[in-house]
């Protein structure tokens, strides 16, 4: 059983791969976008639960997308958390204007990423599940 659906969407591949693979190995159904556009026609065919969107991409933005995102949604928008090498408070801030529900700033840890996700789609529930480690011998 999935505890829920995320977008990540990163222009890098290497970020969305690691998302991927922490993401899906702590229980979730985690997919991917390389491209604002991209990540826009996902939404439009299915139903996420969480979107990772990096900030800084090639041709439509982070903040683009998220702008289009919300002028195309209903009376429930889908949870979008920014993620960015930037880590200044006015990134920060500018993501929270727009929409976002958190800022992730990169590089991130492993376990961060598990519990920041679990905490935004599983609020006042777990943290989210551990992320699994090799067995002592």
């Amino acid at each position: 059983m999935s505890l829920g659906r995320v977008l990540i969407v990163d222009d890098q591949e290497d970020i969305r791969e690691m998302a991927r693979i922490v993401l899906a190995g702590a229980g979730y159904d985690a997919e991917v976008a390389r491209s604002g556009d991209e990540a826009l026609r996902l939404l439009h065919e299915s139903v996420y639960d969480l979107v990772l969107l990096d900030i800084d991409m090639p041709e439509l933005d982070g903040w683009a997308t998220l702008r289009l995102l919300r002028a195309d949604e209903g009376d429930d928008p889908t949870r979008v958390a920014m993620f960015s090498v930037k880590g200044d408070v006015r990134d920060k801030v500018a993501s929270l204007k727009e929409g976002a529900i958190d800022y992730i700033t990169k590089p991130f840890g492993v376990d961060e990423l598990v519990r920041r996700v679990g905490r935004i789609l599983h609020p006042g529930g777990t943290l989210g599940p551990a992320v699994p480690t090799a067995s002592p011998r």
